[in-house]
């Protein structure tokens, strides 16, 4: 027997082994293989889909742009929720925001929820709303507005803010450009002001 002879049937067994010894492999596997437990399938996110089509909403927005007057304002908010129009305003919850000035100041507030007027260009704050200005003042009020093209914000519930002078109590408040200087911004109370003096030591 030659050698050519030997290597045809050994190629020619082969192909009849190594067939049968792949079936015995897939024997085994089917055999051994553990039964699929649906509990132990990859969780997915508990979403109710009726409900986020219903009810659309953004979770952890930011809104950025410069007003009229060139301050930078930045939105930031856990959740919102779009403006239907006139009659269903967007809203927001858990409500960060950052006013930055051209004269350099800077002034940052917190919500727990907001009602954002799209077309009027304005979004108001509610829930207890808490307001730091880099000249150190802290304001506390109920609810107040802030306009989104413009730096102008009033709260038109009783404040209360803490500051280098002391503490300052008011039936009103309004932070917007001075008209007479409009590279300046003013911070004016109103309406039973109390001023708590606290001399500088």
């Amino acid at each position: 027997m030659t050698a050519q002879d030997t290597h045809t049937r050994l190629i020619a067994w082969l192909k009849i082994v190594f067939p049968l010894m792949a079936l015995a492999i897939l024997s085994t596997l089917f055999l051994v293989a553990r039964g699929v437990d649906p509990e132990d399938a990859i969780p997915y996110a508990e979403v109710d889909v009726e409900d986020r089509l219903r009810e659309p909403r953004m979770v952890e927005p930011t809104y950025s742009g410069v007003t009229a007057d060139g301050a930078a304002l930045t939105l930031s908010a856990q959740e919102a929720r779009p403006d239907k129009g006139a009659d269903s305003p967007g809203n927001a919850k858990a409500l960060t925001g950052t006013l930055e000035t051209p004269d350099g100041a800077r002034t940052e507030l917190v919500a727990a929820k907001a009602s954002i007027d799209g077309s009027g260009r304005k979004i108001t704050l509610s829930g207890g709303v808490e307001i730091a200005t880099s000249s150190g003042w802290t304001l506390q009020s109920e609810s107040l507005t802030a306009a989104m093209d413009k730096t102008d914000i009033e709260a038109t519930t009783p404040v209360t803010a803490t500051g280098p002078a002391g503490t300052v109590s008011a039936n009103t408040m309004r932070l917007s450009q001075n008209p007479s200087q409009p590279d300046r911004y003013v911070l004016v109370f109103n309406g039973a002001v109390k001023l708590i003096y606290v001399p500088v030591n």
